[in-house]
């Protein structure tokens, strides 16, 4: 029996309408439905929570019901299981998605029918190291160090592969994967790499230096990243607060060991889409 997951937004009533519809549809089909304990307790699904943990195990395909948040969340919870993820436009922007609510259900006829390409995005893992242990967490976007308050920077000792490349202060700096190079990456005038690529994106936010380009490194390659002096930084890793590094705290971020794996069903051109997203006009 196959087994989905899905993942709506927790504060948009469009997407737990989506849900329940969602859920009566694939279980009258024979489908085993799941949904992550907190958004289940928080929208009356209780029959079906999951705890997050455990979402991914046997699990077919993870249906994201938001904007791109709630994707970074959907991958967040199963990229490690290999499980396909199709993402819903119950949002605003929505460049991660790949349908509108309307064609939800013809998607997945068109899934379960192997009527579907799936695609390979790469991740981004982030390893804090500290004088009294640390952490690891993966992204799809990317992971951002930066200021805690107005009127300060972050002072940064970034390497290379474990060689010294340089010291800097700004307000933040991001690492971003190619699927993230169109997210804060951009703003902060960094370039766009096409999701096909594997590639890891470094752009200082605002550095205090004449040299404020964006370096573009291989997926094999690590970038770390050192707090410096007294003034401390804020990780965040695909939106999430991971809370505040001190001195002596370093961030090394390389290539994830397991790819989102987005569904797909063709007719999306990565160049078309950011047309679309990006209000771009043809002459």
């Amino acid at each position: 029996m196959p087994a989905v997951a899905l993942v709506p937004h927790r504060s948009r009533p469009l997407a737990a309408d989506l849900a329940r519809r969602t859920m009566a549809w694939l279980e009258a089909r024979g489908h085993e439905v799941r949904v992550p304990e907190e958004e289940g307790r928080l929208l009356g699904f209780t029959g079906h929570c999951w705890p997050s943990d455990k979402l991914a195990e046997g699990l077919d395909l993870a249906v994201s019901l938001g904007g791109d948040g709630t994707i970074l969340r959907t991958v967040d919870l199963v990229a490690h299981s290999g499980a396909a993820v199709l993402g819903v436009n119950v949002g605003n922007l929505g460049y991660l998605t790949e349908v509108e609510p309307a064609g939800l259900e013809t998607a997945l006829e068109r899934f379960f029918g192997g009527d579907c390409q799936l695609q390979a995005r790469m991740t981004l893992s982030v390893e804090v190291r500290g004088r009294h242990g640390g952490f690891a967490r993966s992204a799809l976007n990317e992971a951002v160090l930066q200021k805690t308050s107005s009127g300060h920077t972050v002072r940064v000792a970034i390497a290379v592969n474990d060689e010294p490349f340089f010291t800097c202060a700004a307000d933040g700096f991001i690492i971003a994967t190619p699927t993230g190079s169109t997210a804060y990456n951009f703003s902060a005038r960094g370039p766009i790499v096409s999701p096909r690529q594997r590639a890891i994106v470094l752009t200082p936010v605002s550095p205090h230096t004449l040299f404020d380009r964006s370096l573009v490194l291989n997926a094999d390659d690590s970038v770390q990243l050192e707090v410096l002096e007294h003034r401390p930084a804020e990780l965040v890793v695909d939106g999430c607060d991971l809370g505040e590094l001190a001195a002596g705290h370093v961030v090394v971020c390389s290539a994830g060991d397991h790819e989102a794996r987005f569904v797909t069903f063709g007719g999306r051109d990565f160049h078309q889409i950011l047309k679309a997203k990006f209000g771009l006009a043809d002459r």
